[in-house]
């Protein structure tokens, strides 16, 4: 709680120092609410730019009444940190990983299980079907937030400093970093690698330093952050396709007239589209850079013998959680029409 408010203390002081730079609110005269949005990408990520766009259509359609301001790369603090401000009302959205989520409600543990999705077509269709992901979304609002929309984070593969990844045997005793998540330290486990959670803003200086071996994450850590500059090998073994969430103040959202309400609620929507679009883009510019001016090695191991590990946690999971039984089986009528290109 202590780390919350030093964190609004500082969203306060940067809010006010953002205001007097810019001319807004000089002597009292802006009197705009001041919606503020936290994320943990760069500036030149998709995420970013489709909040940019999100805040210019906001900005073009109640520019009089708002005054959005969005906050990239962990200034507002770590996913967990935001989410947690988002909670409170300290801050008004924030866009979170799927895995950070499933700490606030357990229905979220079902996203984040392994090989899940069988296509990267079956995982958006699943991710657009209000039949599966309305359920979910919607189980935080007790705890005062709930999903707006989902942004597609790719697919999530290993990255190792030295040690190429081409089998499961080749993870036994290293130490990866993974997101903070009882689905994904149980993942690591079963697949003999050592799970290290940490916050994402922490783990370049621990890959430089070898306080860890690896990571797993999509393609764009390694060039948006840095992370090919020190791993040198980057594993398709496709564990995980995993939404990023944002996630809005519940109290700010009902507290919206009708009119405005529809206009956030397409703003939403634009923040999906642009998003998607880009991050078609950058992926293929992150492979590109990653190759040829990072030196990064990319393998193609047979991920079979990955899936069959991870079997074992789709059981376990729709034991302890039966409630989510029927939208694990949308999801797999889904990956019936959409299977992977493999098979």
């Amino acid at each position: 709680m202590k780390r919350c408010l030093r964190l609004l203390a500082g969203i306060l002081c940067m809010g006010t120092l953002a205001a007097s730079l810019s001319g807004c609110g000089a002597g009292g005269n802006d009197h705009r609410q001041i919606i503020r949005i936290g994320h943990n990408q760069a500036t030149d990520h998709p995420t970013n730019i489709a909040l940019m766009a999100f805040e210019e259509y906001i900005e073009s359609k109640l520019g009089d009444k708002y005054n959005v301001e969005v906050y990239p790369s962990e200034l507002l603090g770590s996913q967990t940190d935001m989410v947690q401000l988002t909670q409170t009302g300290a801050i008004d959205f924030c866009v979170a990983s799927n895995s950070i989520l499933e700490t606030f409600s357990e229905n979220y543990t079902l996203f984040n299980l392994p090989y899940l999705f069988a296509s990267a077509d079956a995982y958006h269709m699943s991710m657009d079907d209000p039949a599966i992901v309305d359920p979910i979304f919607e189980s935080t609002k007790q705890a005062g937030f709930e999903a707006v929309t989902w942004i597609d984070a790719g697919t999530r593969n290993f990255y190792t400093v030295s040690t190429p990844i081409e089998s499961p045997a080749d993870l036994k005793g290293l130490k990866i970093r993974v997101q903070q998540s009882p689905t994904n330290v149980e993942m690591m486990s079963l697949l003999g690698g050592s799970a290290t959670p940490m916050g994402f803003g922490e783990v370049y200086t621990a890959l430089q330093s070898k306080v860890i071996d690896g990571a797993e994450n999509n393609e764009m850590a390694l060039t948006s952050n840095g992370h090919g500059d020190v791993c040198k090998y980057y594993s398709y073994d496709m564990h995980q396709m995993i939404p990023d969430i944002l996630i809005g103040n519940c109290a700010f959202l009902d507290e919206l007239p009708e009119d405005e309400r529809s206009i956030f609620e397409e703003g939403f929507r634009l923040v999906n589209t642009v998003e998607r679009e880009e991050w078609v883009k950058a992926v293929e510019a992150a492979k590109d850079k990653a190759a040829n001016e990072q030196g990064v090695t990319f393998l193609y191991p047979d991920t079979k013998p990955f899936q069959e590990i991870c079997e074992s946690m789709h059981a376990a999971m729709l034991e302890q959680y039966q409630d989510l039984s029927p939208i694990y089986s949308k999801i797999q009528e889904y990956n019936t029409q959409y299977p992977s290109e493999a098979e």
